[in-house]
């Protein structure tokens, strides 16, 4: 479908979906796809809460089914909606604040992310999103609502046999520590930071492990230095206008310790299966060898000027958006577009999620 033209009503599109679902579940490898975390995941649900940081706007959504901007922070589909997919399931996984979306849908997969949260709460205050414990009880809501339409016997399968997508981070370090001075004064060094980060994620593993979830992946950070919007500002610091590698070292550094952190969850808690899912190296793959994977441009993104620009900022008036997104491995200076999302869906699926399926 042309990216301009009309999008069909939501009843076609409810209708359409759920025949697509239909088609794969027979063969899934899990009864739904469960997922927490921030814009690289959210299917939505900011849309519904009162903050900024919003994507339910054209350009975005201009390649999801139907052209339709969800929420979600890309021109297409995001890293769930392809897992989801991959494991024989729909080609989507609804957020579940999406009043197009019950219960009945949400039994199959359902996203409690939202954009520009992070593991510490400072992180989600900074542009009011939900916090990492809002989150939790949104799913302690949906056991609620998964049981009443399920049964208590089919819903407690449902939970423990699902896979759980965990993807968050980045902004606890690019909109919180590296940003507010109040954070860095509390922790005077990163590795301080990171402790004390790894700290809060084993304790949101430990609370989902409690609420019968058995079957996690937790993301690790990407090449956050090579972001479209870290690049500029390397650019207006004057030290060049490539990747801020200080913030590439972070990142290397934190994947290590939620790496050991999954091994050791695997060690202490009965019957978990816990992966750890790195899309930092197929990032730098990406854009140390684009041509490879079919892209044109890495530097800057494809909406508008692609250099800072996200969220109200990606404006379809811009007269700079590319045409063609796939030849773009960023959609706008913080979100891949829905090529590199794909991509990286399928590495995770081959390198570490075939682990726990």
């Amino acid at each position: 479908m042309s990216p301009h033209a009309s999008p069909p009503t939501a009843a076609f599109l409810l209708l359409f979906l759920s025949a697509v679902a239909g088609d794969g579940a027979a063969a899934a490898r899990v009864p739904a796809v469960i997922v927490f975390g921030d814009s690289s995941v959210d299917a939505g649900n900011n849309n519904q809460i009162s903050t900024v940081l919003k994507s339910n706007f054209r350009p975005y959504g201009r390649d999801f089914f139907g052209g339709r901007p969800t929420g979600r922070f890309s021109n297409g589909r995001i890293p769930p909606d392809f897992i989801s997919e991959a494991v024989g399931l729909r080609p989507f996984v609804p957020a579940y604040l999406d009043p197009m979306y019950g219960i009945t849908d949400f039994a199959a997969g359902v996203c409690f992310a939202s954009a520009g949260t992070g593991f510490d709460n400072a992180t989600s205050n900074v542009l009011n999103v939900l916090p990492i414990w809002k989150e939790i009880e949104l799913y302690k809501d949906y056991q609620n609502k998964l049981k009443a339409h399920a049964g208590e016997l089919e819903a407690k399968k449902i939970i423990s046999e699902a896979l759980y997508l965990i993807s968050l981070g980045t902004n606890d370090f690019l909109e919180n520590y590296y940003s507010l001075p109040s954070t860095r004064s509390r922790y005077r060094t990163i590795d301080q930071f990171q402790d004390y980060l790894l700290g809060l994620a084993e304790n949101f593993l430990r609370e989902l492990y409690s609420l019968g979830a058995r079957k996690m992946s937790l993301t690790g950070l990407p090449p956050m230095g090579c972001l479209p919007l870290e690049r500029t500002r390397n650019y207006v610091n004057g030290n060049g206008n490539g990747c801020m590698e200080e913030y590439n070292a972070v990142a290397l550094r934190f994947n290590g310790k939620l790496r050991g952190l999954v091994k050791r969850m695997n060690s202490e808690l009965s019957g978990i299966r816990v992966v750890f899912s790195n899309p930092y190296e197929v990032f730098v793959q990406i854009l140390r060898n684009p041509s490879h994977f079919g892209f044109e441009v890495v530097s800057v993104a494809c909406c508008a000027t692609g250099m800072y620009e996200m969220g109200y900022l990606c404006d379809q008036m811009s007269p700079f958006t590319c045409a063609d997104a796939g030849k773009y491995v960023f959609w706008d200076s913080f979100h891949p577009t829905q090529k590199t999302s794909e991509i990286i869906a399928d590495h995770l699926m081959k390198h570490s999620l075939h682990q726990i399926l």
